[in-house]
């Protein structure tokens, strides 16, 4: 197992979790509870983490990660659709018309 992305964010990971598992990489959530403690012990060591089962995975799951973050906030830039054409707007990662998953 491998850590591939942490968050005092508890909904960031589980997203990034669920980014991972939509594309068929398996991966746990370490720390969901221990997050509380933070004050009582060092933030740093509080951390939620996200682990990816298989370390030949974790490549993949990174990229993935950092595609989903590169999107800036407030861009307006529309990509299209390899597969039908469609133009979706640049905060969506999947087309709406049928279904492929933007590539990084």
């Amino acid at each position: 197992m491998r850590r591939v992305y942490g968050s005092f964010d508890l909904v960031a990971v589980h997203h990034a979790r669920n980014v991972l598992a939509s594309e068929g990489i398996g991966a746990v959530v370490r720390n969901e509870i221990l997050s509380s403690a933070a004050g009582e012990l060092p933030p740093a060591d509080c951390q939620i983490e996200l682990w990816v089962l298989s370390d030949a995975d974790a490549p993949r799951a990174e990229a993935l990660l950092r595609f989903e973050s590169d999107v800036p906030e407030g861009s307006v830039a529309p990509w299209r659709c390899d597969r039908c054409g469609e133009e979706s707007e640049a905060q969506f990662t999947q087309c709406w018309q049928c279904g492929l998953v933007r590539q990084p």
